[in-house]
């Protein structure tokens, strides 16, 4: 371990180099330095547990993701809950545990938004990597899905792009909050709230107030989920919701007559008519299963990945008056 660290302290870039070298020219520097990391500090860990908590998910959504309207709600908000905790693990201590080395070089000839860059690249490639991983345990599962993909031919390309851009925007803007964190550990406290805040606000889990509405369309999870839903073709599914709890109002009464008008509305084929209105009740406009849905999606996320890039730049330009 002594020898690894010494090998990330003997690669860190020195004041002088920095001080004659443009933007440019000091992202690869930075790129080479996040990937010994990657190797030397077991940054590749990450991979492991993306693949044990997609394993885990799968176990639990692969009979009704893209079979029924609820199973495939739940699947789309689990599937996003992976996408935002890989994003947020990645780099949410990436900056704060090398603050005063950031100072440092920033004070030397450092530009912050070549170091923000090289940390985007870097993380992309985690993102990429987690995504792929998530994709081949569904694959391998044998995950229900439509076949083909809303914007591409495939719709496993289609979930691959939208769980890395949701992982990615989780990311970014983890990157941005370790950025402005005081330390490691104040970073690791909001954490926890900001997934929170993105399942709670995400407009899937619970029925907003009117008055707040309007917070979703900030969330990535809205977006994220949206577009999970879109792909698995939501609205084109079907339902049994409504004559199963009608089902279980039969079992649970004591009442004779109930019961036997319950039993024969089923033998009437009432059963499917009902879950059939359910279902028509059930549709959402925005999870319509169009191409330009899904696109508006993830030109969403998109924006949302340049948006806590921009500022993480402007966060960490103030890091010379950083008295901490």
């Amino acid at each position: 371990m002594a020898e690894n660290n010494n090998t990330i302290n003997q690669n860190e870039i020195s004041a002088d180099k920095l001080r004659y070298r443009g933007r440019i020219r000091q992202i690869p520097i930075y790129i080479g330095k996040m990937f010994r990391m990657f190797v030397f500090q077991s940054d590749w860990k990450v991979i492991p547990m993306a693949t044990f908590i997609a394993i885990l998910v799968i176990i639990v959504i692969k009979k009704s993701f893209a079979v029924t309207m609820e199973g495939t709600a739940k699947g789309a908000l689990a599937i996003t809950s992976i996408a935002l905790w890989n994003g947020c693990f990645n780099s949410i201590q990436v900056v704060c545990r090398e603050r005063d080395i950031v100072k440092r070089e920033h004070r030397s000839g450092m530009h912050i938004s070549s170091y923000i860059f090289a940390h985007m690249v870097y993380q992309a490639f985690l993102c990429i990597i987690q995504s792929i991983t998530t994709c081949a345990v569904f694959f391998i599962s044998g995950m229900t899905t439509p076949g083909s993909g809303l914007v591409t031919s495939s719709f496993m390309v289609d979930f691959f792009i939208t769980i890395f851009l949701i992982t990615y925007a989780s990311d970014m803007l983890s990157l941005l909050i370790s950025c402005i964190a005081k330390t490691t550990t104040a970073a690791m406290t909001v954490m926890p709230l900001v997934l929170m805040v993105q399942l709670i606000f995400s407009g899937a889990m619970f029925s907003l107030p009117d008055s707040i509405k309007s917070v979703s369309p900030l969330m990535i999870s809205n977006h994220g989920i949206a577009a999970i839903n879109s792909e698995a073709r939501y609205n084109e599914l079907s339902t049994s919701s409504g004559w199963k709890l009608i089902k279980k109002v039969s079992k649970n009464s004591d009442d004779p007559q109930m019961i036997m008008m319950i039993e024969q509305l089923e033998t009437d084929g009432f059963d499917v008519q009902i879950n059939a209105e359910v279902a028509k009740s059930n549709y959402k406009i925005d999870y319509e299963c169009t191409r330009s849905n899904v696109l508006q999606q993830w030109e969403m996320l998109i924006l949302f990945v340049v948006v806590f890039a921009a500022g993480s730049v402007i966060a960490l330009e103030f890091v010379d008056k950083d008295k901490r």
